[in-house]
């Protein structure tokens, strides 16, 4: 296996754990957002200063601005989202926050000019049907507009993340991950003080979940996830994000005793089925080896 798929999938699956991390934090959900970026972004920058690695950004102004703007979506797409479990739960969330890499692939051939298969169109429907299995029932626990708002706004704040993450070409690896959550950390650092002024009360049992939190699953985690996902296509990116709420369920089912249905282990066969189908029954793949069969037959 490619070793950034390793690295993407990696960071998938930690960030699929952060809300058994948080969930050990008593703040509020936009605290815990504003710390794990600033404590990931300067764990981060120490390590990158401490290599004494040169600034590629500083060579390529258009790039910079491209992943400042790539940063501040992210960090916005933060808030959308812990507003959105906050109102209407982490079941329904997570279905509206995850309709984002629909519009990925959707927009990938205007952006990217990356041509939209048949097989990967079914692979994603396939995924997006195992997402309804597992969250779809909680729908019906009533419409809080709110609530979907935000959920779909953070989706679109996650577009706009990844599409800008990768028009920033020159800068890569951990320079990269650096200023993602650098600009992340601003733009939640402007909403928290607009919205409850610059203090923080943290209490000394804390400590360690958050900095679990911003250390390992948001500081090595950014690192994995955005040196890998430049290397893969926006499609490959988009249909394999959907591990992250698959690893969520698995981990809350194995560490906080949250029994899975039978609907809902059907829907996670779902979302791993469809994101293999969509990645190795492309049309380079079928027909490629079509003559190669063919002629075993004829032999």
């Amino acid at each position: 296996m490619n070793r950034n798929y390793l690295k993407y999938i990696a960071a998938l699956l930690l960030f699929g754990s952060n809300g058994i991390v948080a969930g050990q934090i008593g703040l509020s959900s936009y605290e815990i957002v504003f710390l794990r970026a600033c404590i990931g972004g300067l764990f981060l920058l120490s390590i990158f200063l401490l290599r004494k690695q040169p600034w590629a950004c500083l060579q390529n102004r258009r790039h910079f601005a491209f992943l400042a703007v790539s940063g501040i979506s992210m960090g916005i797409s933060w808030i959308f989202l812990y507003e959105a479990y906050r109102q209407i739960g982490v079941g329904v969330a997570s279905l509206v926050y995850y309709c984002a890499p629909m519009i990925v692939m959707g927009l990938s051939p205007v952006f990217f000019n990356e041509k939209l298969t048949l097989q990967k169109g079914i692979g994603i429907g396939i995924v997006f049907l195992g997402i309804l299995l597992i969250n779809g029932q909680t729908l019906g626990d009533g419409n809080r507009n709110w609530g979907l708002f935000c959920g779909a706004m953070g989706a679109f704040a996650y577009v706009a993340m990844l599409i800008y993450n990768k028009k920033a070409k020159s800068i890569k690896g951990m320079e990269n991950a650096v200023l993602q959550l650098v600009f992340a950390g601003v733009a939640v650092a402007v909403f928290l003080l607009c919205r409850q002024g610059a203090v923080i009360k943290i209490a000394k049992t804390d400590w360690l979940p958050i900095l679990t939190l911003g250390i390992v699953n948001t500081g090595l985690g950014c690192y994995l996830y955005f040196s890998a996902v430049q290397q893969l296509s926006m499609q490959t990116a988009a249909v394999c994000s959907y591990l992250e709420p698959f690893s969520a369920v698995v981990f809350s089912a194995a560490f906080l005793g949250e029994a899975m249905r039978a609907i809902q282990i059907l829907g996670a066969v779902l979302i791993l089925g469809g994101a293999v189908y969509a990645e190795i029954a492309d049309k380079s793949f079928i027909y490629g080896a079509r003559p190669v069969f063919l002629q075993t037959i004829k032999k």
